[in-house]
């Protein structure tokens, strides 16, 4: 439908949604088959879209329903760690694997403030009170209302009309807390239409660009159950969410002599069978392993995305090694890189190098 444009100056007496709307004098007629409307069934998925995850922090309290707000401070083992950002989240993980067969620790230094999936932030000054909320989460892997395998690129843009089809107000969404509040605060009389194209992005990595609210409705629904949403307690089995291809090739490529750390195969120890071995991984997807004077060659290819990237190393005279590994995890927690290789329970190659 072409758009009636003209210039009236209006003056408005209220305003919805008056923490992101912006005053406009344009009057543009409102697609009426692209409208949003409150609790239709593609503003429901975008909300739940845009939920706050609360399972981020699952290694500081086991609740998927809020979170904690940065800072914050927690004792681990008895160090003392001031988190910033999510990314500190792997220290605290860091000091719970230098010892392997330990009992961990953590303790929370309050107040702190915590976010809840509507983005509610309540103070909290004790554990029984925070206690209160974890129990009013949802339990571990049961599922929940939040939908964590898209995520919205922002910005997102908006448009408010009256009932006569002018533009009231442009709204511009800049983050997951916004949209979910501009969807919470629809009216029934509202008429809101998105500017699209606007794009999404999925589990994997990659992007869909979404020119409709249908095809943004279709989109949700079929992503919201291709991923795992990590809604579980163990920290340890998620630390490759974002791992790529590229990442470990520049790793393995740009540090020489990797030596073997560990090493299980059915569930068996052969730590100390490669002791001495050096590993040397090259650009061209050839490798070679060196120890006394004998040097073997073979191959390596790295492909997948997150917690599905996949390392194949194919090295003939060094069956043991050998393998789909499944990369779980990347670690800097000291001067030494580790590459945590698994597949399953019984099988894992570990990797390190003290190329930091």
């Amino acid at each position: 439908m072409k758009l009636r444009v003209s210039i009236l100056l209006l003056f408005l007496t209220s305003l919805f949604f008056t923490s992101c709307r912006k005053e406009e004098t344009e009057f543009i007629e409102a697609p009426e088959d692209e409208t949003l409307t409150s609790n239709s069934n593609v503003a429901l998925l975008m909300q739940r879209t845009a939920t706050n995850d609360g399972s981020v922090d699952n290694i500081v309290v086991r609740a998927n329903c809020f979170v904690v707000a940065f800072p914050f401070t927690v004792n681990v083992n008895g160090a003392q760690i001031t988190i910033n950002s999510q990314d500190d989240y792997a220290l605290i993980e860091c000091v719970f694997e230098e010892v392997e067969d330990d009992n961990d620790a953590l303790e929370i230094v309050f107040p702190i403030t915590i976010i809840l999936a509507d983005f509610t932030e309540i103070e909290i000054s004790n554990t029984a009170a925070l206690n209160n909320y974890v129990n009013s989460c949802n339990g571990e892997n049961v599922a929940d209302d939040d939908i964590e395998c898209l995520d919205f690129q922002y910005p997102i843009t908006a448009f408010l009309f009256n009932s006569n089809n002018e533009l009231l107000e442009t709204i511009i969404l800049e983050n997951d807390g916004q949209l979910y509040g501009f969807i919470d605060d629809i009216d029934d009389d509202d008429i809101i239409t998105i500017e699209f194209p606007i794009t999404v992005i999925l589990s994997d990595g990659s992007e869909l660009v979404i020119n409709n609210l249908n095809a943004l409705e279709i989109a949700i629904e079929n992503a919201q159950d291709t991923c795992d949403e990590d809604d579980d307690y163990d920290y340890n089995d998620d630390d490759c969410d974002d791992c790529t291809p590229a990442q470990v090739e520049t790793l393995l490529t740009g540090c020489a002599n990797w030596q073997v750390d560990k090493l299980e195969r059915n569930a068996t120890d052969y730590d100390d069978i490669y002791e001495g071995y050096d590993f040397n991984f090259f650009t061209d997807g050839t490798l070679s392993v060196s120890w006394n004077t004998v040097t073997v060659y073979g191959t390596w290819t790295a492909s997948g995305f997150g917690n599905n990237l996949e390392v194949l190393i194919d090295v003939p005279s060094l069956p043991l090694c050998n393998n789909n590994w499944m990369v779980h995890e990347i670690e800097n927690c000291s001067d030494d890189t580790k590459i945590d290789l698994r597949v399953g329970d019984d099988d894992r190659l570990r990797y390190e190098n003290d190329c930091n």
